[in-house]
């Protein structure tokens, strides 16, 4: 892409890759991972082909930047993706520390096509029963729960996150 590429031309892109990717046995979703300086990393949809419920477009980006920029941070990068990212793509995007995300379809329109990510936005939400899948947490008063953190306070080599 030229220096005059927009981020509509970014969303469009993701648009048709993700498009492309349904004729290739993946899932109607696709995005763009762009850094500040205009590399493009490309990710599509691929839970069904390779069984990975964690295959998401926008994930499948971000892993494509990461590894080929090798930094597991990606500030001042912008994450484009043909639909809104799931609440599981939306972590990974804060954890990867990506600037900001633009998306074309929303959730209803996903909705609308039969993907059931709706769901998994309400789970979040304050109010949530959480009976989707209950989650709870099992400390044991000798604080063993603690060791892996205390290991990781005393290694000096670790890189922070």
């Amino acid at each position: 892409m030229s220096i005059t590429t927009t981020g509509q031309d970014y969303l469009s892109m993701a648009i048709d890759i993700a498009t492309t990717n349904v004729r290739n046995a993946g899932g109607p979703f696709g995005a763009v991972v762009v850094t500040a300086s205009g590399q493009v990393f490309e990710g599509v949809n691929r839970v069904t082909a390779n069984n990975d419920p964690s295959a998401h477009a926008e994930v499948v980006a971000i892993r494509t930047a990461a590894a080929a920029l090798g930094t597991f941070d990606l500030s001042g990068c912008v994450l484009y993706s043909s639909c809104e990212p799931c609440p599981m793509c939306l972590a990974t995007s804060l954890w990867a520390r990506i600037d900001k995300v633009y998306f074309a379809a929303n959730r209803h329109d996903a909705t609308d096509a039969g993907f059931d990510d709706a769901v998994f936005y309400e789970y979040f939400e304050p109010n949530s029963s959480r009976s989707l899948m209950p989650v709870d947490c099992f400390q044991s008063a000798s604080k063993e729960h603690l060791k892996p953190f205390q290991e990781w306070d005393s290694l000096e080599t670790r890189t922070d996150y």
